[in-house]
């Protein structure tokens, strides 16, 4: 790819992806405190200030070496630093702080539709027009993306932490187990192809479903 191809990329892509990843790691926060602990808050990780969320690793190493090995972008932010036992219902709270970031990315797929239909609707054109929309396909694309590929049923992905919190407590013990060896399981079903045959149905159908609210 020309490096001016790859310059207008990271233009439109910037704002969508930063603001992705950032409101995820804050909903998680925000719903912890809400429901008694103040954790995040106290750490300073309920800002929209990016910065605050990366890893050094996850949020630029990673991204980078799959960028120029693989043409694929995967990574991870800081996660927010949650304590269960300020939970008043640990296991409960748990699952709805872990749905919460998820849950951010569906609403914000909504939005960037939402913005999409406003662009159409008023025939906004020319390098303006095409650069929000271009904004708005891969704002819609990211937080698809994020919301299915979170919820996977493995720890330490927010789905893991929903499906730890719905078990019984012993099936829910031998889940959570498996915790320091999510992040292999999750690159060797990403590299062996089999991540994206689970994920990409469950993608494909809900980013053409914002892509059609979007009037796309």
């Amino acid at each position: 790819m020309p490096s001016s191809e790859i310059v207008q990329l990271i233009a439109v892509a910037a704002i969508p992806i930063l603001l992705a990843v950032t409101l995820h790691e804050v909903a998680h926060g925000l719903v912890a405190r809400a429901l008694g602990d103040r954790t995040a808050e106290m750490m300073g990780r309920l800002s929209l200030n990016p910065l605050k969320h990366v890893d050094p690793v996850g949020t630029v190493v990673v991204p980078a070496l799959f960028l120029a090995t693989t043409q694929m972008l995967f990574g991870w932010a800081k996660p927010v630093p949650i304590g269960v036992r300020n939970f008043q219902n640990p296991r409960r709270d748990m699952v709805l702080v872990a749905v919460a970031g998820p849950a951010s990315n569906i609403v914000m797929a909504l939005i960037w539709a939402l913005i999409g239909k406003v662009t159409l609707s008023i025939g906004l054109g020319g390098a303006l027009g095409a650069f929000v929309i271009g904004m708005v396909q891969v704002g819609i694309f990211i937080n698809v993306i994020l919301a299915v590929f979170n919820m996977l049923p493995i720890p330490p992905l927010d789905g893991g932490r929903v499906l730890s919190g719905l078990l019984p407590p012993r099936a829910s013990s031998r889940l959570d187990a498996i915790e320091p060896y999510g992040l292999v399981i999750v690159l060797a079903l990403l590299f062996t192809g089999v991540l994206w045959r689970v994920v990409g149905p469950a993608v494909q159908s809900l980013g053409g479903i914002m892509q059609s609210l979007a009037g796309f």
